[in-house]
């Protein structure tokens, strides 16, 4: 009877399990491959670089010495020719090609070898370091044979994918795996919403396609995590954002993005409980540029900006890329959280690229002075701020607040710098010692746990801090 329930047992689930597991499993990439390696090309650049040959670096000889003369030309910079290697893909049967800024940034030639062995002279139609996406024309008169742009928010973590490319200059290499992760941030570029894949990607597979099962390009392989080789954690620009950059350079040469005028931050949970959020959610704009869409619509420092142009923002990161991808010029519905209530502004869009903050540098400085006290309930040591400090940090005139000197290991704002410049405290401005000394103070009386400052950190960039008390 036993022998007979599992010999059941076992039926159902032989008869069962190849429905629910290998319905998505494909037999093979050969057909798909095969159609799409004409699509995809390997790009090969040169640049002239400037190098010192000079095998004693940092020694001189002693004047009038016989090696003198014999090793002078070794400490004359050198030019010579760098070759670099990427991968792209053809868009437009005239020969329009994409691949990654970093693949053409400051070549002199640019050849691109298509299905194998034709190769053709390349220039550049335009190039976006902050998306790191660039497009080429190749120069010739034949027809080529261009792949289609996919939905990539309709792709999904477990899809499957595969990557085409040149990678360590073996080109025409097919790569399999499946979409990883959605939303990846890295840390390369401003605008960062990477498609990760398990898909094997190495040095020269940049700029190539990330094709979905259908042959349509969903991603533009663009880094890798490891040290120079792959280790199954590759990134790629979502297709659906890189095709509006992609418009932008084919008709303009150029990207047009909106722009707001705000430095932004993140909303924490201790900021969240001070400004009575429901929680930590939106942007919270630490700054206004002057003069700026922000700043003619009435957008304050302290704001939280909670959805734009429809779309809610639920973390700080959306906000920059939803308004760079929306048309310059356009008046967009913006709604922030402003004295523990909404309110809604109009705002019409600036363009980035001709913002002042787009060309803005950040410089670091230092200022000394004796006068210092310390703040026990906050364990710094700070001095007033001074008419040199905002001279030398190019400071607003009006500036008030406290340089700090000094941080002691058990602070409650240990995670901030000597340097930064505290210029608030529950939304007054701090113009003294006392000032600060007395807001604290008033805080613990009222067993409030959190309270509310401003800052300059030493990249004079304002910052809102939730600091938890003792």
């Amino acid at each position: 009877m036993n022998m007979f329930k599992r010999l059941v047992i076992a039926i159902f689930f032989i008869g069962f399990a190849p429905q629910t597991f290998a319905k998505e499993f494909p037999s093979s990439f050969a057909d798909l491959a095969e159609r799409l390696m004409p699509s995809v090309v390997s790009i090969a650049t040169t640049t002239t670089v400037l190098t010192n040959t000079n095998p004693f670096p940092g020694f001189q000889f002693p004047p009038g010495s016989p090696f003198e003369d014999m090793f002078k030309e070794f400490g004359t910079p050198q030019k010579r020719k760098s070759a670099a290697l990427g991968s792209g893909f053809i868009i437009d049967k005239k020969g329009i090609v994409i691949t990654n800024n970093h693949v053409i940034q400051n070549a002199e030639d640019i050849v691109v070898k298509v299905d194998g062995d034709k190769e053709f002279k390349a220039k550049i139609i335009g190039a976006d370091p902050l998306s790191d996406i660039a497009v080429l024309q190749i120069i010739s008169k034949e027809t080529f044979k261009p792949v289609k742009f996919g939905d990539s928010d309709k792709a999904r973590i477990g899809d499957w994918v595969i990557a085409i490319g040149n990678p360590l200059g073996l080109g025409g290499t097919v790569t399999s795996g499946i979409i990883s992760a959605r939303n990846r941030s890295i840390g390369l570029s401003r605008y960062e919403d990477y498609i990760q894949t398990d898909a094997s990607i190495n040095s020269g597979n940049s700029g190539g396609p990330l094709f979905d099962m259908n042959g349509n390009v969903i991603g533009i392989n663009t880094a890798i995590l490891g040290k120079g080789g792959s280790i199954g954690i590759g990134f790629s620009i979502p297709s659906n954002s890189a095709k509006k950059v992609i418009d932008q350079l084919i008709e303009f040469g150029e990207t047009k993005r909106g722009w707001l005028g705000v430095r932004i931050q993140i909303v924490t949970d201790e900021i969240a409980e001070v400004e009575n959020l429901d929680k930590p959610r939106g942007a919270l704009v630490a700054s206004v540029a002057e003069k700026s869409p922000s700043d003619k619509a009435g957008i304050k420092s302290g704001d939280i900006i909670l959805e734009f142009n429809g779309t809610v923002i639920k973390e700080m990161s959306e906000l920059p890329k939803i308004v760079a991808q929306t048309e310059v010029g356009k008046t967009v519905e913006v709604k922030i959280w402003r004295n523990k209530k909404e309110i809604t502004k109009k705002i019409k869009l600036g363009r980035l690229e001709t913002s002042d903050d787009f060309k803005e540098e950040k410089k670091e400085t230092k200022t000394e002075d004796p006068e210092i006290s310390e703040i026990k309930s906050l364990k710094i040591i700070a001095r007033l701020l001074n008419k040199k400090d905002i001279e030398e940090r190019k400071l607003p005139n009006q500036t008030t607040g406290l340089v700090i000197t000094n941080i002691g290991k058990n602070s409650p704002v240990n995670y901030l710098n000597v340097g930064d410049v505290i210029i608030e405290a529950q939304k007054k401005k701090i113009k003294s010692i006392k000032d600060l000394e007395d807001t604290v103070e008033k805080a613990l009386k009222s067993n409030q746990k959190t309270i509310l400052i401003v800052i300059y950190n030493n990249q004079n960039q304002k910052r809102y801090i939730g600091v938890k008390l003792d």
